[in-house]
């Protein structure tokens, strides 16, 4: 309880014009960033299915069409949108420590989000193995940084809250989930809010969520899931599950940490010292990987995880390996695009393959759906997270402690085998010490 003598104060600061006027401006920054992030997801809806059509039509295109497409990207991005490239979350982070407003310009920046959104359409248009996701969380931030210098003199946001705010707005428009938002910003991002401000930025938040749902509707990311037995039965799913996606994501983060290292040999020349020649051929090898599943691993993998959730059809055979190669080639080629997506993709080819085990009398929906969630938090490192996007996006509230359970499992897992992915990532973009 306040005591008598602050109370006038809080009430004067709860109806001043100056209050309103910079709730107003967040809550509208989440909304504008909310709008851009929901056009970016029908943009690469649209450059996907172009991308399919052609593909079913010229097999042999992503030959031409992913090394081209990876060798424009790659140079555009350098020359005009640096700081836009790969997912993006580890430049929200890295903004999120830095003190200084030039530092964090420089990750984000309407001019990066711009970058962001052109650039990653055009990359999953040319059949390149990623999401749109974690680029939504550099894009949100972007924006709701961006209205920084129009608040109100003392007004209790500052410019780190709304980089926050905005990157956990982004994944609550990206995947229709306000509660994977808030979750997200308190455990990868902020690790916690500040008591004065979280009222204003929770709100932010959920008005992401609350826009995206009413341009795209009440949709369930991939369609509600129908699990044979929810019992004890499923100890044997939840343990293979964690320790299977536990060990391949440890092993996907590690290899993809190799990105900020310098590489020996040709191939390492090759990187440092023709960058954009390089990303051509990280476009080749997606190319041939594509061929090798019969244009399975193109895209965020979104349709084929759908399907495979929903009994319509299979994933191809070691599809969660090739999903695994082509997500790396494409995050090599210094192009913009997350792998959130992909990494959901990768735990249902997975879960499939486990669920072939015939192990129980546990259809492979419940496999599936386990294995996403656990290969999502090892490579992130970030299982609440993980489970509750899982959980929100297959409508799959009947399995929540099973989700907690195989995530928590593969995230101790994944921290024996590689450091934190996006904190790890995220130093390549702070100052030496």
């Amino acid at each position: 309880m306040l005591p008598l003598d602050r109370t006038p104060s809080r009430i004067l600061q709860l109806v001043h014009w100056r209050s309103w006027r910079g709730r107003l401006l967040v809550w509208g920054g989440a909304i504008l960033a909310a709008l851009v992030i929901v056009v970016f997801a029908r943009a690469v809806d649209v450059a996907i299915a172009l991308f399919g059509d052609a593909y079913r039509q010229y097999p042999l295109l992503p030959f031409v069409l992913t090394p081209l497409g990876g060798i424009l990207i790659a140079y555009i991005t350098r020359h005009y949108f640096q700081g836009s490239e790969g997912s993006g979350i580890p430049q929200v982070i890295a903004a999120l420590k830095r003190a200084e407003d030039e530092g964090k310009k420089s990750l984000v920046s309407l001019r990066i989000a711009f970058g962001k959104v052109m650039m990653g359409t055009l990359a999953l248009g040319c059949g390149f193995s990623s999401g749109r996701e974690g680029p939504s969380v550099q894009i949100g931030a972007s924006i709701m940084y961006s209205v920084r210098h129009l608040l109100p003199k003392r007004f209790p946001v500052s410019p780190h809250h709304l980089i926050l705010a905005g990157g956990a707005a982004g994944i609550a428009a990206a995947f229709n989930t306000p509660l994977a938002g808030i979750v997200f910003a308190i455990e990868e991002l902020g690790r916690k809010f500040e008591e004065r401000t979280n009222g204003v930025l929770l709100t932010a938040i959920i008005l992401s969520g609350i826009i995206s749902i009413s341009l795209q509707g009440n949709y369930i990311y991939f369609g509600h899931i129908a699990v044979t037995a929810v019992d004890g039965r499923l100890a044997i799913p939840i343990l293979l599950c964690g320790i299977v996606s536990g060990i391949a994501g440890g092993l996907f983060s590690r290899a993809m940490l190799l990105a900020g290292k310098p590489w020996p040999g040709k191939i390492g020349q090759l990187r440092s010292v023709h960058p954009i020649w390089f990303a051509g051929l990280c476009g080749l090898m997606v190319a041939i990987l594509g061929y090798a599943s019969s244009g399975a691993v193109h895209g965020s993998g979104y349709l084929p995880t759908q399907q495979a959730l929903s009994g319509q059809a299979s994933l191809p055979v070691l599809y969660s390996v090739e999903k695994m190669l082509a997500t790396l080639f494409s995050y090599f080629a210094g192009i913009p695009g997350g792998i959130f997506a992909p990494c959901l993709a990768v735990g249902a080819g997975i879960g499939q393959d486990l669920a072939s085990l015939h192990l129980g009398d546990i259809n492979s929906t419940a496999w599936i759906a386990l294995s996403m969630a656990a290969f999502l938090a090892a490579v992130t490192q970030a299982p609440i997270t993980a489970f509750v996007i899982v959980m929100e996006m297959v409508d799959g509230h009947s399995m929540v402690i099973s989700l907690i359970a195989s995530a928590l499992i593969a995230s101790l897992i994944s921290q024996a085998i590689s450091p934190p992915l996006y904190h790890t990532l995220a130093k390549k973009y702070l100052p030496k010490e």
